[in-house]
């Protein structure tokens, strides 16, 4: 038994979600929005100090005592404050310090406490007034606060200091250009508004052949003061292979009063000045907001709480060693922790997460360990950290449906929450949630307000006549909601395809976790285009971030780059260098208090061909602190560098010299117990007592539903069938049946023997012409990502820069007479001569076999210059 209460909170953009348990066990859970606002609407009487509202019956007593109230009239937006003085939980009646002055009439309130969402969740979990105070507690922290800061660029005013003659680091980056096509390109706003420059300079070796000018240092910092800085960035050139002169920086800096200073040694000992820059302008611009937001929350705790933070890694660590750059996917690293738990807990090894919300779609692979990527780009900024691997895909429930002319699209544009879908009720344009509701697979009566479903009628009809003037093709309401939806399934299929088929993974191995308030409603219809059999939805599926901060470890990560020809490294230096950064790791406050026995260390070597800058990261098994490596050990890492690379790219060359990039520790505690195995119990196959219309397997049927509430472990459900929740709807489709296992997660398995034929299915299936505007816009999705990956598989096995990060290079997909099928948003140039190219080659090689590889860069054959090769 714990002696204390355990939160873990995930702070999202707009909902908090908070799973608790308390002292002998007992589970809570609460959902709030992150402002803290609570909102609610209520019959006010002019002159009255008191209204009801039913909905907060029961909440807990004199929960709302000293909370702000603000009356929000539906006609107009006018205002008017009062303190709540009394609350009657019995009634849901509250009382106010003075009488309302308004008409009388329907009033929309907001209660305000002026508290993170955080310590709300806590308060109310704990019936705990404002004037009460916490007990010690343990909180586990996950927050979009960063991620927020860095979208719409609200972090503290920065600064960066560099080397002399590398002022425009930032601003040139590393010249790629991602949105080619857009012919008004508006560039992301940099994060620091100033960069100075320092006179010093370390040789690639680490040698220091000019001493640092202080001098150049005070005239930057009185800049920088005259500027108003608050954070500053100081990133060095070959800083990575000696600290010194950013340390020196550093302690200038802080003589000089800056209170926030992030130097990229302290983080980084690997090679890339761009990355290296970006990523510690990333750190002071987010480490002040974070830290006042998690001060904010400490202020309110009792002095004996902890606080850990999620990081984007997907472990936890002690708020002094929560770092911006370590936050930016604080919450979806939470929900690859809970997709992957739910998964072991249920008997599979590997598994794919579908979290899908109201703008995206987030998807990653799980094959009994993480994949982590160590270099990323988010809102224009490369970020050099260990980061969760997530795929994410502009496909949620308000993306928005269009038809541009020739085909019907989804997304990548969204509704967001106002003024939401068609069926909101507030003018919003079709998006896949009305798609839904029209098709019967989201049960109206289970949404918090009333549907609009004549505004879907109307959006779907509009759209019709669009189609029908500018195509002829007269489809139906159903066929084009079908239509519609298809193309959105397809796009969230295609974003698990490059996280598992373009990564070398069959998605038919593996489980689907379906999370988030919609996945479940397309969860079946997805895994039937990728072949996976089971999809696993979780009793905390709308809150499953929450729940894998629950289930995190503390974890700490360093690296060591090493740079050098892997047959140069000796096994003994190899040793030396592991235990060298093994023994940082295990130095930390977090993790020196611990015996050693309770910290496990992973270790991985990072590996590429040289000359190439496409690494992969290869575990080193049985190394660590005080394991010597062995030469077996290091064969068995070069044959498994090759078995992936073959898996990853579809080719390897075993007598091309491998480099030694950088060591990897990882260390873990795991300080809490897995939840118990979840397993199948003697099935009972239950018939519906309510049914609706549900659109399934092509056609119109009537179909089962059922409350998962309700149902109780070994409860089986055939489909087609609709599965209701408070948070969400899962959809069983034909051919697919529902099991409720011993731990309450609902297992969808698909069962060939009931796919639907012309005998079982309602109404008849819709068939569609092959050139219609759905079939178009599927095949060009198709066939666009194939093009796309294209390009990632030459960007990853290139030798040349100009390839490598100025993605100077095109791809394309032909006829087989030569024209144009899709191109990926690559170089122009390369785009607008290619077909001429390949026509020529056509004209040229009449007769082609399999395996033929023609190479060409003729000017007078379509090539645009002769250093621009077609292959």
């Amino acid at each position: 038994m714990q002696n204390r209460w355990q939160f873990a909170v995930d702070v999202g953009g707009t909902f908090t979600d908070c799973i608790a348990s308390s002292p002998d066990g007992i589970e809570y859970r609460y959902k709030l929005l992150s402002t803290g606002v609570v909102k609610g609407s209520a019959c006010l009487k002019s002159g009255s100090s008191s209204f009801s509202d039913k909905r907060r019956c029961a909440d807990p007593d004199d929960f709302w005592i000293g909370w702000s109230i603000r009356f929000l009239h539906e006609a107009n937006s006018s205002a008017t404050k009062h303190k709540v003085v009394q609350f009657d939980p019995e009634t849901g009646t509250f009382q106010l310090d003075h009488p309302v002055d308004t008409v009388d009439g329907i009033y929309r309130y907001e209660l305000h406490a002026e508290l993170p969402a955080p310590v709300i969740a806590m308060r109310w979990v704990l019936k705990l007034p404002l004037a009460a105070s916490l007990p010690p507690l343990d909180l586990r922290l996950g927050t979009t606060r960063g991620t927020n800061a860095l979208l719409t660029r609200t972090g503290a005013r920065t600064a960066l200091i560099t080397t002399r003659g590398f002022t425009d680091l930032l601003e040139i980056g590393n010249q790629s250009r991602p949105n080619i096509f857009e012919l008004g390109i508006t560039k992301h706003v940099k994060l620091a508004c100033m960069t100075e420059t320092v006179n010093e300079r370390v040789s690639s070796t680490g040698f220091i052949t000019t001493e640092l000018e202080e001098s150049s240092v005070e005239q930057a910092i009185m800049a920088l003061k005259e500027n108003g800085i608050e954070s500053v960035a100081v990133c060095l050139l070959n800083s990575y292979r000696n600290s010194t002169h950013e340390q020196q920086i550093a302690r200038l800096l802080s003589r000089h009063g800056f209170q926030h200073i992030c130097c990229s040694s302290d983080f980084s000992s690997l090679i890339n000045l761009v990355a290296r820059a970006e990523t510690t302008v990333v750190n002071a611009y987010l480490n002040p907001v974070l830290q006042q937001y998690i001060e904010q929350i400490h202020d309110e705790l009792n002095a004996e709480s902890s606080i850990r933070m999620m990081t984007s890694s997907g472990g936890l660590v002690n708020t002094p060693d929560f770092t911006g750059k370590d936050s930016v996917l604080s919450g979806p690293a939470g929900g690859v922790v809970g997709y992957s738990t739910a998964a072991r807990v249920t008997g599979h090894r590997s598994a794919i997460g579908f979290d899908m919300g109201g703008t995206s779609t987030d998807v990653s692979r799980f094959d009994g360990a993480y994949s982590y990527e160590f270099e990323t780009q988010k809102s224009g900024v490369q970020i050099s950290t260990p980061m969760m691997a997530i795929e994410t895909v502009a496909a949620g429930g308000g993306s928005i449906c269009r038809f541009d002319g020739i085909k019907l699209t989804v997304g990548p544009a969204s509704a967001g929450a106002d003024p939401g879908p068609a069926c909101y009720g507030r003018g919003g344009p079709l998006c896949v949630t009305d798609l839904n509701v029209h098709l019967g697979r989201i049960y109206p009566n289970q949404f918090p307000f009333p549907l609009d479903l004549d505004a879907i009628e109307d959006r779907l009809l509009e759209l019709r006549q669009v189609v029908a003037e500018k195509t002829g093709e007269d489809l139906s309401s159903d066929e084009l909601a079908t239509g519609l939806l298809q193309i959105a399934n397809e796009n969230m299929a295609q974003a698990i395809r490059s996280i598992s088929v373009a990564e070398g993974y069959d998605p038919k191995e593996y489980l689907l976790v379906s999370f988030g308030g919609a996945a479940g409603q397309h969860a079946c219809a997805v895994s039937e285009q990728l072949g996976i059999s089971s999809v696993l939805v979780h009793p905390d599926a709308g809150i499953l971030s929450a729940y894998g901060i629950r289930h995190a470890d503390q974890t700490e990560h360093a690296e060591r780059g090493i740079y050098q020809l892997l047959h140069q490294v000796d096994s003994s230096f190899l040793s030396e260098w592991i235990n060298g950064v093994a023994r940082e790791v295990l130095s930390r406050p977090a993790l020196q208090s611990l015996p050693k026995s309770q910290v496990k260390i992973k270790t991985a070597l990072e590996l590429r061909f040289s000359g190439l800058d496409a690494s992969l990261v290869i575990p080193l098994d049985n190394a660590g602190q005080d394991h010597p490596v062995l030469d077996e050990q290091i064969e068995a890492v070069v044959d498994s560098f090759h078995a992936m690379h073959e898996q990853k790219y579809g080719y390897t060359e075993r007598d091309r010299e491998l480099e030694l990039v950088a060591v990897r520790i990882q260390a873990t505690h795991a300080d809490r117990k897995s939840d118990p195995l979840s397993k199948s119990v003697e099935k009972e196959v239950l018939q519906p007592e309510t049914t609706t219309d549900l659109w399934s397997g092509g056609g119109k049927s009537s179909a089962g539903v059922f409350q998962l509430t309700e149902l109780n472990p070994g409860n089986t459900i055939i489909g087609p069938a609709v599965v209701t929740d408070l948070h969400s709807t899962t959809i069983v489709d034909f051919g697919w049946q529902a099991e409720l296992l011993s731990g309450h997660e609902l297992l969808l398995s698909f069962t060939e023997a009931d796919r639907p034929t012309e005998d079982n299915r309602g109404d008849p299936q819709v068939i569609l012409s092959g050139t219609d505007p759905i079939q178009l816009e599927i095949y060009n999705n198709l066939f666009a990502a194939i093009a796309a990956q294209m390009g990632i598989t030459l960007r990853n096995t290139s030798a040349s820069v100009n390839v490598k990060e100025r993605l100077d290079y095109s791809c394309a997909i032909f006829t087989e007479d030569g024209r144009l099928v899709v191109n990926a948003p690559h170089i122009p140039v390369h785009l607008g001569a290619m077909g001429e190219t390949v026509r020529n080659v056509i004209d040229r090689n009449p007769v082609m076999r399999d395996g033929d590889v023609f190479v060409t860069n003729n000017p007078f054959q379509g090539g645009s210059h002769l250093p621009d090769v077609t292959v």
